[in-house]
């Protein structure tokens, strides 16, 4: 901490880049558990499987949040093919 209590620069980057593993983690381990159980004997239609990236693209943008580079703006699909 600093003098006047704000959080380091360094500090910070700890901070949210440890966040960003949790939520990746908490992602994969409970969410995808739970709207993934029993796949192994699903039949999925193009339809089907369309459905569910779309929910899974859903909910990564909910749990990731917005992205800044000058303005604020969603995550884009490929983004979040490659968290």
């Amino acid at each position: 901490m600093s003098r006047y209590g704000r959080i380091d620069g360094r500090i910070h980057s700890y901070l949210t880049f440890g966040k960003f593993f949790f939520k990746q983690k908490m992602y994969r381990t409970i969410i995808l558990s739970v709207v993934l159980y029993g796949c192994e004997t699903w039949s999925l239609p193009f339809r089907e499987e369309r459905r569910l990236r779309v929910f899974e693209n859903r909910v990564l943008r909910r749990v990731f949040g917005p992205k800044r580079d000058r303005e604020w703006r969603k995550l884009h699909n490929e983004e979040l093919s490659d968290l």
